[in-house]
This record gives C-alpha cells, sequence and structure tokens, in this order.
C-alpha cells in the first residue's frame, strides 16, 4: 500500500462512485453505498480496500483475498469470494489505474508562486500555476493555466506550455511547444541541440540547429530523457504517446501517437515512427527509417530497415519475427553439425 509519507490519499469512495470512474459494472448494484477507503493487492487488502485481478496467474490470491472490492473481468467474477463486492470490468488494469487515480491523484497546482523563482518580466505566466523554488522562466515564454513547475526547472525564452502541464524538478526545456496535460519527469532536457556536424579535416563543424520540439497533448516523458530540436523541420512527438526513462530521441525525428517507448531506446535522426508503435527496453532504430503503424520493436533489437506496419520485428539486425527465429534455429543448427 502507498506510503503516506510520499502520497496523499483522497476518498472515501462509494463503490458506485468508483464504477462509475474505473468504466465498470457492480455486479451487485445494492453494495453500490459501499465505501472503499484505499486501494491495495490482492494479497494485502483487508477491510475497506479495493483491489483487481488481472491475469489468471493470481487467481489463488484472488480467491484468498480479503478485499472489500475487487475489480475483475466477467470470465473470473464467479471465483470472488464471499463477501467481497465485484465490480466487472472488459480491462481490468485499465479499471484499476482509474480507480487509483481517483485515490491517489496527481499532484495538481495550487497557485503558489515560490519567491525564489526567477520569472522574466516578458514571461506570460496563466492563472493558477504553481512555480517552485529556483525555477527560472526566460524572456516571452509562454506558461498555460494551472501548470505545475516543480524547483530548478529552467524554461528557456520563447517556450509555451499549454494548460495543466507538469514539469518535474531539475528539468530543460527549451526550443519547444508543449500541448495540454503533458508531464515532463525529474531531470529531462527537451530541445537543446541535435547532433548534427559537417565531417572534414579541418575539423567538425556544427550545423545550426534550427528547428523546435513539437509535443501533443497527453504526452508523458520519463526522467532523464532527452529530445533534440530539430536541424531544420522540427522534432515531433505525437499525442497520448509515453516515453520512458533514459530514452534518447534525436533531431528531426516524428513520432506518432499513442507510441511506447520504453528505457534506453535510442531513435536516430530523421526517423519516423507511425501512430501506436512500441519499442520494447534498449531498442534501436537507425536514421532516415520509417516505421509503420502498429509496429512492435523488441527489447534490444536493432533496426536498420523500414519496418512495415503491423509487424513485430526482433534481434540484431532486426527482421520479422518468424524470420528472426528461423535464422535462428538454422544457425544453430548448422553449428551443431560442425561439432559433429
Amino acid at each position: 500500500m502507498a506510503d503516506l509519507r510520499f502520497h496523499h490519499r483522497a476518498g472515501p469512495y462509494s463503490l458506485a462512485r468508483i464504477a462509475e470512474a474505473s468504466e465498470c459494472v457492480l455486479a451487485d448494484s445494492a453494495q453500490g453505498g459501499y465505501e472503499a477507503t484505499d486501494v491495495a493487492a490482492l494479497q494485502d487488502a483487508g477491510e475497506g480496500h479495493l483491489s483487481f485481478l488481472d491475469n489468471p496467474k493470481y487467481k489463488d490470491a484472488f480467491r484468498a483475498t480479503k478485499a472489500m472490492a475487487c475489480i475483475v473481468s466477467a470470465e473470473m467474477a464467479g471465483e470472488a469470494p464471499k463477501g467481497v463486492a465485484v465490480l466487472v470490468s472488459k480491462n481490468p488494469y485499465r479499471s484499476y489505474a482509474l480507480a487509483a487515480a481517483l485515490f491517489y491523484p496527481w499532484p495538481a497546482a495550487d497557485g503558489v508562486v515560490s519567491g525564489g523563482a526567477h520569472i522574466d518580466v516578458t514571461a506570460d505566466v496563466g492563472a493558477g500555476c504553481s512555480i517552485g523554488a529556483g525555477v527560472v522562466i526566460g524572456p516571452k515564454a509562454q506558461i498555460g493555466k494551472g501548470c505545475r513547475i516543480e524547483p530548478n526547472t529552467v524554461i528557456g525564452e520563447g517556450v509555451v506550455l499549454g494548460d495543466g502541464c507538469w514539469i518535474g524538478a531539475n528539468v530543460t526545456l527549451t526550443h519547444c511547444v508543449l500541448g495540454a496535460r503533458v508531464r515532463i519527469h525529474n531531470g529531462a532536457r527537451i530541445g537543446q541541440d541535435g547532433f548534427g556536424f559537417a565531417l572534414g579535416p579541418k575539423g567538425h563543424l556544427p550545423v545550426p540547429q534550427l528547428g523546435r520540439v513539437m509535443i501533443g497533448d497527453f504526452v508523458n516523458i520519463g526522467a532523464n530523457t532527452t529530445i533534440d530540436r530539430g536541424a531544420g523541420p522540427d522534432t515531433v512527438i505525437g499525442m497520448g504517446t509515453v516515453i520512458d526513462n533514459l530514452v534518447q530521441i534525436a533531431h528531426n525525428v516524428k513520432v506518432g501517437k499513442g507510441c511506447v517507448i520504453a528505457a534506453q531506446t535510442g531513435i536516430s535522426g530523421s526517423t519516423e515512427l507511425g501512430d501506436f508503435v512500441i519499442c520494447g527496453g534498449q531498442s534501436g532504430v537507425a536514421g532516415h527509417l520509417s516505421i509503420g503503424t502498429g509496429a512492435r520493436i523488441a527489447a534490444q533489437s536493432g533496426v536498420t530497415k523500414d519496418v512495415p506496419a503491423g509487424e513485430e520485428w526482433v534481434g540484431f539486425p532486426a527482421a520479422p519475427r518468424r524470420e528472426y527465429w528461423k535464422q535462428l534455429a538454422a544457425l544453430k543448427k548448422l553449428l551443431s553439425k560442425g561439432k559433429s
């Protein structure tokens, strides 16, 4: 369960309210007035707690849970212990996320501006913003309504934040335009120079990086991730994309909407990802490639060719999943013959 030294719990909430907020249907509507006080894992839950079952692997824990209520699929609803209220969901994990956010909402802006912040007189800061100590907001920056900016973050000249953004501590934003309700976690660097040099025997000449980083609404960017601004065209991150910690996105990259990019992934310059692409952890994508809509790149894969829409590619050099495993099986067979 959440440590209340670090998290602030809301509630209690009736099961009827929770069902409405979490896209569930209460199996017994007569239980709608019951109140849950917190969320907890199946094995830890007790009186007043709401839990969930998403993976059938944990059905034994579900059958033994002491939770007051549980979010489950229709297939597992009949396995609930006696006395446990059931909230039926088509997607229990999503429903749990919505319920947990009800009890533990994201920190909201409270309108307090620290006296230790430095805000340029030409910056435009919207109503209700929270700005922490040591924050620097540069000339002509535009901060939307209800934004929360944590301590020691630097927002450069002309940067634009849409309404309701949350910017973590020690973040640097420059040459970028953010949509509404963007979350950028601690230590991220957005909008710095792309890695562009004209190479030669007289020295490697930096090419001016004249583009921007354009970030759509509802994007989530993890801690210590870096996104370079474009060299001329913009670097673009589409609406609703989720980017993990320690990701590198190079100049001119175009990322579609709803993509998922896991930790330590690197995407080289001028590559384009379609909508809903998934990149597993430590994957790498070479420059000037096209990754089609709905494609999936397995963890630690190295992509050196265009990936068609909807395909899953694996390995290095990455290949379609079935082809890759056929190649690996053939290689093992060849090696075994050599030993005999």
